[in-house]
């Protein structure tokens, strides 16, 4: 299954067969990446390729939308391989799961959860230490010295008693003629030159800058077409009947199509296809539609709340506990649909001949889509290729399960026949009016303090799982449970004497997915302002009463203890009408805590003056990315906590745009100050634990302010 091949581009391929290339195959799925010690057969699709130009050239699996792969898989390589990081460059791979699969989402090739560096952090190193070996050997046997009297630095083979040098380039024609080695050593993490090192450029930021970076977007083509398609309005909708006759008149339009998810217009430009789709006469069948709203649907989840669900983790009688006396403390929390709101919204470009095609977009998980694709077009895998492209910004919204783009994008080729290459475009209003959202969710938490001490912890969830009827429910979901949907609440750091926590689905025809940092968005608020509402009742400091129940919890411990120390915490109170709220959250294996300092403004508004941010993401591969991760987290996720929701009328969405669905303003992003605490764990995930822990900061910075903690989100909310 999938392609055997690469499409390189114009630098790579200099040289021709004067290149080196190392590949190595995927470790069995589910294998953990630290044990995939022992040398892999080599196969001839390439990681690595070394061309008589000296230009390193480092095949990424995984996409590239701004969170950093292509520079931290580059890094790992040319780490082993002692490369002149100005000669490195990294372009993607091909999409074939047998050779670039994750192992942690199951051996299929794709990005998320977090996992791009976790996921090969051994595997490019062994790709980079292998093509310096066999560059060392090609060396050796010209010069006639044995390879161990040969040092590498920054791109240049010597060999010092003789006073011989050479660049890679010279060397990579004959280093590809020897066997590669069948195990290789990798480098004491002592003598890292590049690995957790600051001032490492990003490989992709010049061409962003300037404007040589390609996305979707920008491909034009002779004989393209761009089409947008008209969905229906309400969840669960599909078309009736349409008139497409005064579409048909529109200068520039060419035709109009039904498709499975709407009625396509394709036309010469974007802005004949949109006047041409306003011009569309569409009765919608709305038979099996969502009918609720927003409001209909909490009320809902709040009823059904009342009682457990099914339970996800227990430890002790809970019910016992909260009956045996103390201080009752209850909650209800509240969190609405959330868009994605990524600064592009989804496009491709395909070419279909009738018998293969080519599709180039931002592919997040491209075995999916490339499934997708090739059933939609109704060929064998290996006639289907996709090239992914850079793209901005996804947030999980490039990752759905169902592959929905992949197959719209397969469908409108097909409607319009062989022969005409089109690019589809969905709008920012088609996204947020289009889902796919993070679900609507409910906590109802109860718990108990007695002597001082939490004594009971109750938390049943009310929420929509999007992993169930999917490739991904034989992994998300055990025994009737989504951990998707409790991940962060059914493990929490603290030691609690009884605990339970428990989950109901409600299924509905409203599409969702997983947000930036899935589930944590929502327990992570729900856990964090729950026990600091609990200590308080016990009087305790949030700090000292969370380190007192982390005794299992080490390395969460370890991060809020750094960024107590970096923001000199002293208490929640500050000076100048200020206080200061705290939270830590564990989330894809890796640790962050926050502590926000929060004022109200004139009009009882949160205004965020600081965040102090700890991070324990294993071996940091890339500082100044996993500060940049942790910034833009706090920064996405604050914005949504203020004001983010995606309310639903009857089964449709009530906002469009950036102008009603509200996103934080640049001069409303805090100070941040963010510490990484040193580790020697293998690297875990970065590009979704900074967001979990900045609202439940704030909404606890909030309680000192004599504020309740907000119980529904946004905190800012329409009068």
């Amino acid at each position: 299954m999938g392609i055997e091949d690469i499409r390189l581009s114009r630098r790579s391929a200099i040289g021709g067969a004067g290149a080196l290339v190392i590949g190595l195959a995927l470790p069995a799925a589910g294998r953990a990446q630290g044990a995939a010690k022992a040398a892999r057969p080599i196969d001839p699709n390439a990681y690595v390729r070394i061309g008589s130009d000296d230009v390193v050239t480092v095949f990424v699996k995984h996409i590239e939308f701004g969170q950093g792969p292509y520079t931290g898989l580059a890094t790992l390589v040319a780490e082993e391989l002692d490369a002149d990081w100005a000669r490195v460059r990294a372009e993607a791979a091909g999409s074939n799961p047998a050779i670039y699969g994750n192992v942690s989402l199951g051996g299929i090739q794709g990005t998320g959860g977090s996992t791009a560096i976790a996921s090969s952090y051994e595997l490019m190193r062994r790709a980079g230490a292998t093509a310096r070996a066999m560059l060392v050997q090609a060396a050796a046997a010209e010069w006639n010295v044995p390879p161990a009297q040969i040092s590498v630095e920054k791109g240049v083979i010597r060999h010092k008693a003789s006073g011989r040098s050479g660049r890679f380039g010279e060397f990579a024609a004959a280093a590809a003629k020897l066997p590669a080695p069948q195990d290789v050593k990798l480098k004491d993490p002592k003598d890292f030159q590049l690995i957790g090192k600051t001032g490492v450029r990003k490989v992709d930021s010049a061409d962003k800058t300037n404007g040589k970076a390609k996305f979707a977007l920008d491909i034009q083509t002779p004989g393209m077409l761009t089409v947008v398609v008209a969905r229906p309005p309400r969840f669960g909708a599909k078309i009736g009947s349409f008139d497409a006759a005064d579409a048909l008149k529109v200068r520039g339009v060419k035709a109009v199509k039904a498709l499975p998810s709407g009625v396509a217009v394709y036309a010469t430009g974007m802005w004949p296809a949109l006047k041409g789709r306003s011009a569309l006469k569409i009765q919608w069948d709305e038979n099996g539609a969502e009918a609720r709203g927003s409001e209909e649907m909490i009320a809902q989840f709040r009823a059904m709340a009342q009682k457990p669900g099914a339970v996800a983790a227990k430890t002790g009688d809970v019910d016992a506990a909260l009956a045996a006396g103390g201080e009752l403390v209850e909650a209800e929390y509240v969190f609405p649909f959330l868009a994605h709101a990524p600064m592009e919204p989804l496009d491709g470009y395909i070419e279909w001949d009738g018998k293969s095609a080519l599709a180039r977009f931002g592919s997040q998980i491209q075995t999916l889509d490339h499934a997708a694709l090739a059933k939609a077009l109704g060929v064998p895998m290996p006639q289907v290729k996709i090239e992914t492209m850079l793209a901005g910004g996804s947030f999980g919204r490039r990752a759905t399960a169902v592959a929905h783009f992949a197959t719209e994008l397969a469908e409108a080729a097909k409607a319009i026949g062989p022969g005409t290459p089109v690019k589809l475009v969905w709008t920012r209003e088609d996204d947020i009016h289009g889902g796919y959202y993070r679900p609507l969710f409910v906590h109802r938490m109860r718990g108990a303090v007695k002597d001082g001490q939490v004594a009971a912890w109750a938390n049943d969830i009310v929420g929509q799982s999007f992993a169930k009827g999917t490739p991904f429910e034989a992994m998300m979901v055990k025994d009737g449970v989504d951990f998707g949907m409790i991940e962060g609440a059914h493990q929490i750091p603290y030691d609690i004497p009884a605990f339970r926590c428990t989950v109901q689905d409600d299924p509905t025809p409203v599409t969702t997915l997983w947000w930036r940092s899935v589930g944590h968005t929502h327990t992570g608020y729900a856990v964090e302002c729950f026990v600091d509402q609990l200590l308080e009742k016990a009087g305790k400091d949030p700090v000292a009463g969370r380190l007192a129940m982390m005794a299992k919890a080490p390395r969460a411990a370890g991060v809020l203890r750094a960024v107590a120390e970096l923001a000199r915490w002293n208490g929640p109170t500050a000076a100048n009408g200020r206080a200061r709220g705290v939270a830590v959250v564990e989330s894809f294996n890796s640790y962050v805590a926050q502590i926000a300092e929060v004022s109200l403004d004139e009009n009882g508004e949160p205004k965020v003056h600081k965040i102090w941010c700890a991070v324990d993401c294993g071996v940091a591969v890339n500082p100044d990315v996993v500060r940049a991760q942790a910034e833009g987290g706090i920064g996405y996720g604050l914005g949504h906590a203020l004001y983010a929701e995606v309310p639903l009328v009857k089964g449709a969405a009530a906002v469009s745009n950036f102008n009603d669905y509200r996103s934080l303003r640049i001069m409303e992003m805090p100070e941040i100050e963010v510490v990484i605490v040193p580790s020697a764990e293998p690297p875990t995930g970065i590009g979704e634990p900074g967001v979990p822990p900045v609202a439940p900061a704030v909404a606890n910075a909030l309680a000192r302010l004599g504020r309740q903690r907000p119980a529904r989100l946004p905190m800012v909310r329409p009068a």
